[in-house]
């Protein structure tokens, strides 16, 4: 199992729903709850989110690999399916 680090905005929509998502699977999945996910909010942490390699919020890492990067117009269903890639990806 690998260690998940998110990016994330507090007024960001798409991280809302990221966090939901996060949230529905692992209600279906108890499995996902036994992953470590550490949850950096950038504009609290400028420094340590300039380190990584990305533009957008919601984004995770899964190790060292960037696995998702949210992008204008992904729908909930876009995103839930996203973040199940990442859960999974940190299972394996």
């Amino acid at each position: 199992m690998k260690d998940i680090l998110m990016f994330y905005l507090d007024d960001c929509g798409y991280c809302h729903k990221a966090h939901q998502a996060m949230d529905e699977l692992m209600e279906a999945n108890p499995a996902y709850r036994e992953i470590k996910i550490t949850r950096v909010e950038e504009s609290r942490q400028p420094e340590f989110a300039d380190q990584f390699d990305y533009y957008a919020t919601p984004t995770f890492y899964v190790g060292d690999q960037k696995i998702f990067e949210a992008h204008i117009g992904m729908s909930y269903e876009d995103i839930k399916a996203e973040v199940k890639k990442v859960l999974d990806t940190a299972l394996r």
